[in-house]
């Protein structure tokens, strides 16, 4: 079985040998006739399993062969990073085509996405909230769309991007071909299926346990000796490319820094960054000059690094999905990986609940030479819990009760300091409250002054 079967168009003969792909996975050989068909389809497939290039090489085949110079092809995806990998994944395969691309997301000045825009790119890889902002300035059409793709969709939804694609949903014709693919499929993403889809096909292919080619082990260990047990592991292993993941975006920089400190080379990845920040992050991540990068689940799903040789979770996932998704950045193409996994009392139910999916109890691993009882460091006065009022000693005697004002007479009037700090309480708060309202219409503000100087640059000329 090779791609011959499937009859794509000879152009793309290019594309297909320069990303060395010989034989198609389980499922592009499901989706990719499907999608030639015309047909609406759902597909839930393992992570590291070419479903990007299942959905990207047949719309492909069928964008040569009709108009160009008009956006025709949209693909919806849950963060800037997948979306890049989409896009970068379109222009590898249509090398020679002079079939174009854009990504449109937020974080970046809008100017060169509104020429991409105006320009006629055939295939947009976008955000939805990027070009819900497009489109409400009128930069973007898309009259003319033909394929619709939903990548990540239970991501978007938990992202709360769901009213986003919703009202990006009403712009495109009703005439089109929609894919949607997602882990996991809650009443809202089944709901959305039934309302935008006609008659889907549905493609699933063993999402309910990791991939195979990873192999998995416990560490138990208390909290405080985490950091610890990891810098052990990253001295006591072989690895090629590490990629740590924490649950928080603090955590996550306090741990890059602190492993920085033992002399690796170290990135990371959170929402804290800006996006060239995590652009340059995943392009050094990628090219090895860095050998770790430590990540919060914003990199857990849509990142492509081939060369991973071990996950470390630092922190347990909060689902199982999230573990099968940060695992699987490993142990892919068929590659061997490996997962490690720190785990605490408190995290004793989701290792039940993995165990049960995987049908098989996970190992427990112990660090030769690691000293499991070190004890806690003393909090710093900073992490000290302030007193509550049932912990705070009672009043019991004259001595300690507060002295009468000499006047006799107990006045209701704040103290100045009270009264300055009570004036400024309602101003602070009012602050707060408009920038909270100022944040969403930031990004479209930024748009539409782009979007007027170019239209008085017009006129100039």
């Amino acid at each position: 079985m090779s791609f011959a079967q499937f009859k794509l168009d000879s152009r793309l003969n290019t594309g297909i040998k320069a990303e060395g792909y010989v034989m198609p996975t389980p499922v592009q050989s499901a989706s990719i006739p499907v999608i030639l068909r015309g047909d609406d389809m759902i597909g839930t497939a393992q992570t590291g399993t070419g479903k990007t290039a299942a959905f990207v090489l047949p719309i492909l085949h069928r964008l040569l062969s009709g108009p160009r110079h008009q956006s025709r092809a949209l693909i919806l995806t849950p963060t800037r990073e997948l979306a890049e990998q989409i896009h970068q994944a379109v222009n590898s395969l249509s090398r020679g085509t002079g079939l174009r691309s854009a990504t449109i997301y937020g974080g970046v000045p809008p100017a060169a996405q509104i020429k991409a825009l105006r320009s006629g790119v055939e295939i947009l890889v976008a955000c939805p909230g990027r070009l819900l902002d497009h489109l409400d300035q009128r930069h973007a059409d898309l009259s003319h769309i033909e394929f619709l793709v939903l990548d990540e969709a239970d991501r978007m939804l938990d992202m709360g991007f769901m009213p986003s694609v919703r009202k990006i949903l009403q712009r495109v014709p009703e005439r089109r071909q929609t894919l949607l693919f997602s882990a996991t499929f809650p009443e809202e993403i089944e709901t959305l299926a039934r309302q935008s889809m006609r008659r889907p096909e549905r493609i699933a292919l063993g999402l309910s346990a990791p991939v195979k080619t990873v192999s998995h082990a416990l560490y138990p260990v208390e909290q405080h000796l985490k950091l610890p047990l990891l810098l052990a592991l990253l001295q006591q292993t072989e690895a090629g490319s590490v990629l740590v993941f924490t649950r928080t975006r603090h955590r996550a920089q306090r741990v890059a820094r602190q492993i920085g400190q033992h002399g690796y080379r170290v990135t990371s990845l959170h929402s804290d960054r800006t996006q060239s920040q995590r652009q340059a992050a995943l392009q050094g991540f990628r090219r090895g000059d860095f050998q770790i990068m430590v990540a919060t689940d914003i990199a857990a799903r849509g990142l492509d690094v081939e060369s991973i040789s071990h996950v470390i979770n630092f922190d347990m996932p909060d689902t199982a999905d999230a573990y099968i998704h940060r695992i699987g950045r490993t142990g892919r193409a068929e590659r061997s990986g490996d997962a490690y996994t720190m785990t605490t009392s408190e995290d004793n139910e989701m290792v039940r609940t993995l165990e049960k999916i995987m049908g098989k109890p996970l190992p427990r691993q112990t660090l030769q030479n690691f000293d499991y009882q070190q004890a806690a460091p003393p909090k710093r006065p900073d992490e000290q819990r302030p007193q509550t009022r049932s912990s705070m000693p009672r009043r019991s005697t004259a001595s300690q009760r507060p002295a009468p004002q000499r006047s006799g007479v107990r006045s209701n009037h704040p103290r100045p300091a009270e009264q300055a700090q009570r004036s400024r309480a309602p101003r602070a708060q009012a602050r707060s409250i408009s920038q909270q309202q100022a944040e969403p219409e930031a990004s479209t503000s930024v748009i539409a002054r782009w979007g007027r100087t170019l239209r008085s640059r017009r006129r100039t000329l």
